[in-house]
């Protein structure tokens, strides 16, 4: 159970039940693709894969995904979003993912379908 002052993985300054975790619970929808990526970077920190999946675009999504139990996420930094807002239907989210021993640098394609934020695929960045 997680406390309701505990900080969002996300890092934006909310509660994680008032930030993604109302996502996560799926009592709300991310409303840009910037906090899509965002409350999926959380549900990575929590090992949250049905989340994964259920915002995966169903033409790229894995039939199963299998988190690794020693991952430690320790911060995400949103270097760019292009588009993704609620005038558009697609979107790209540059960001780079910190983990104990080393960085996730991506550069992230969204897409609505449906009306929901879904992530497409990404390219890895140097």
């Amino acid at each position: 159970m997680t406390s309701s002052r505990t900080p969002c993985p996300c890092g934006l300054p909310e509660a994680y039940e008032k930030c993604c975790g109302r996502f996560h619970a799926g009592t709300a929808s991310a409303p840009t693709a910037e906090r899509l990526m965002r409350s999926r970077y959380a549900a990575f920190v929590r090992r949250d894969g049905a989340y994964l999946l259920r915002t995966w675009h169903p033409r790229t999504r894995p039939a199963r995904l299998d988190l690794d139990p020693a991952m430690r996420w320790t911060g995400l930094e949103i270097l760019a979003a292009e588009d993704g807002s609620a005038f558009h239907t697609t979107g790209t989210v540059t960001f780079r993912a910190s983990y104990r021993g080393g960085s996730l640098h991506e550069r992230s394609r969204f897409e609505r379908v449906d009306g929901a934020w879904v992530y497409v695929d990404g390219d890895f960045l140097s």
